[in-house]
């Protein structure tokens, strides 16, 4: 019975993270835009400190009509979100949060992640194609080209650190981690990060879903849960991307003060300042232009992670 037991309550684990981490990010993302912008209507939701918001968000969302266009191609309308959505779920059984805490301990963990993450983008995709809507069309296109730009980066900052580190093991990444690789791989983690937020279309690379220009780019013909989907699946990516940040560039569960059996606290704590970092940038910049979105790819962030790279080869003949 226990062959089965363990597999199956690990991943029960999985499933309520998914389910409970991209909310309580949610959650913050209205306190502290709130706060920062001064913004008071989600403070009233519920009373004290407007604790309700999401719950309200929740309901607003189920209580609308889902409507599909009548010239969309409705399997695949119908399906975009999903496929938005569940390559994070996936990728979260990969991702260790202390020693042994994890859903699937695999020895190529970080390719899987980085393969799966890239999944997700095609149901943006396939929702900016199937609404038979030239504004959704078109941020399908800015997502593809968005895509292409800056999948190369974040590879390339990935595949420095499991250099360093000498496995495509994530637990083994953590495991290898020194406290001087801060500095070492701070090139990298920059890279990384940002080439993150690009992936996943936050501020300020949020070209793709450009209000002013495109009304709300390839979701702009979704209502309903359909579009809360896309919206938990932007939140379910933070996670996925703060949580890998943490693991490759910052130790994992590996922190002073606490014994190892509570370091799955230091990957929490790691996890949720870095969201904070997400909600802060989204607030405190402007959106870029498309030109100036692509220059920052090609001609800073892949020449940066190609200099980490070479140093990080170098690094490791040296020593």
């Amino acid at each position: 019975m226990t062959e089965w037991l363990d597999p199956l309550l690990r991943l029960v684990l999985v499933l309520a993270a998914f389910l409970v981490l991209p909310l309580v990010v949610g959650q913050m993302e209205h306190k502290t835009m709130a706060h920062m912008q001064a913004r008071l209507g989600p403070m009233y939701a519920g009373a004290f400190h407007g604790w309700a918001q999401l719950v309200a968000d929740g309901v607003k969302f189920a209580q609308k009509e889902e409507i599909v266009p009548a010239g969309a191609d409705r399997r695949v309308f119908r399906l975009a979100p999903a496929v938005a959505l569940v390559p994070y779920l996936v990728v979260l059984v990969a991702i260790p949060i202390g020693p042994g805490a994890v859903g699937q301990a695999l020895d190529i963990g970080l390719f899987f992640v980085l393969a799966v993450m890239s999944v997700g983008v095609l149901g943006t995709l396939m929702a900016g194609w199937s609404s038979a809507n030239k504004f959704s069309l078109l941020g399908g296109l800015r997502t593809a080209a968005q895509l292409m730009a800056y999948e190369l980066p974040m590879i390339l900052a990935a595949s420095s650190v499991a250099m360093a580190a000498g496995t495509l093991s994530l637990s083994g990444i953590v495991t290898e981690w020194q406290w001087w690789w801060l500095l070492w791989q701070l090139p990298g983690a920059f890279v990384f990060f940002t080439a993150g937020l690009a992936e996943l279309q936050r501020p300020p690379f949020d070209m793709p879903v450009a209000d002013s220009e495109i009304i709300f780019g390839p979701y702009t013909e979704y209502t309903g849960l359909r579009f809360a989907l896309f919206l938990l699946a932007e939140y379910a990516g933070i996670v996925v991307l703060c949580a890998l940040t943490a693991v490759l560039f910052l130790g994992g569960w590996k922190g002073p003060f606490l014994p190892a059996e509570l370091g799955w606290l230091w990957t929490l704590l790691k996890v949720f300042g870095l969201a904070f970092l997400v909600i802060w940038l989204r607030v405190s910049y402007p959106r870029l232009r498309e030109d100036q979105l692509q220059r920052l790819s090609w001609t800073m962030l892949v020449p940066l992670a190609l200099a980490q790279l070479a140093l990080t080869g170098i690094v490791k003949v040296v020593a």
